[in-house]
């Protein structure tokens, strides 16, 4: 390798560590990443779950107004099913493919001038 092409891949590297966060690397044989989704309790986690389930009912049955009657609380908390989806969302890692951009432009634009 050329002394530019270590240097690309060794600031590669250190990209990937500052960036990659929202999977976890495997510690096992599983060969699966993991994402983490944090709650305050099970309280929380229990109402997460039941609003998922909630809205999937409305969703699959178009002709329903609203949740069965048979159900305690039939209302859906929308921004707290939203708010685990943002903690999934790979911010960090969108900046990573920003980084590798601008270091693809700033490469290309190099070989031109040359």
């Amino acid at each position: 390798m050329e002394p530019k092409e270590i240097t690309n891949a060794e600031y590669l590297k250190k990209l990937m560590t500052n960036y990659l966060n929202t999977l976890k690397t495997p510690n096992d044989k599983t060969e699966y990443y993991t994402a983490e989704i944090k709650f305050l309790d099970y309280g929380e986690l229990g109402c997460v779950i039941t609003n998922m389930l909630k809205l999937c009912v409305l969703a699959l049955d178009t002709e329903a107004q609203e949740i069965s009657k048979t159900v305690k609380n039939p209302s859906i908390n929308v921004a707290l099913i939203l708010e685990v989806v943002l903690q999934l969302f790979p911010v960090d890692e969108f900046e990573l493919l920003s980084e590798i951009n601008e270091l693809l432009i700033a490469d290309s634009n190099r070989v031109e001038e040359q």
